[in-house]
């Protein structure tokens, strides 16, 4: 083979070893950005999981040295939660679903 068929091999080899590189470092450029963003929203998240809830009370006595009503008092509140929760789940899964039914519109 003569010298010059070399010359375009080896110049070939390092344009496409030069592109290779470049499109690695903007592929992986996007995918720090990507990563960097999905992070942060973690992390956003996580810190309101610790916040510390205001309504939060004192530790209570064990229900069996309290009287009957203050059971009844305690069952009916933590049902009030409860419903509240389920309240707000059904109004997040609505939520989402119109906002899904907008976006395939």
């Amino acid at each position: 083979m003569p010298w010059w068929v070399w010359l375009v091999l080896a110049l070939f080899m390092l344009g496409m070893l030069i592109a290779g590189c470049m499109y690695a470092a903007v592929h992986g450029m996007r995918a720090l950005r990507n990563v960097s963003e999905t992070g942060a929203q973690i992390s956003e998240r996580l810190g309101r999981m610790s916040e510390h809830d205001s309504t939060v009370q004192a530790p209570q006595r064990p229900i069996f040295t309290e009287p009957l009503r203050v059971a009844a008092e305690r069952y009916s509140d933590a049902h009030v939660q409860v419903i509240e929760r389920r309240q707000q789940r059904e109004d997040r899964h609505a939520r989402t679903w119109r906002r899904w039914s907008t976006f395939n519109d």
